[in-house]
């Protein structure tokens, strides 16, 4: 299993982007299947490129960091 802190690490370079936009990204689990759950808040929770953002920016550098991670999914 991903360690946490390992996540929150790769997390914490992807967060001044989505804060200059007026949102964040929260760590919600990290799954025994390798799945991160996260939660977009602020102006992310709302935008209607949150799909977007998610796969191809937040999913794309976390797995590119932590490659055994599966995929990352929004609750």
């Amino acid at each position: 299993m991903i360690e946490r802190s390992k996540v929150e690490d790769a997390l914490n370079q992807i967060r001044p982007a989505l804060q200059r936009d007026g949102g964040n990204v929260e760590l919600i689990d990290v799954t025994a299947e390798n799945i991160v759950k996260v939660k977009l808040v602020g102006a992310c929770g709302a935008c209607p490129m949150s799909t977007l953002t998610l796969k191809r920016g937040i999913e794309a550098t976390l797995k590119q960091r932590i490659p055994e991670i599966a995929s990352v999914e929004s609750v």
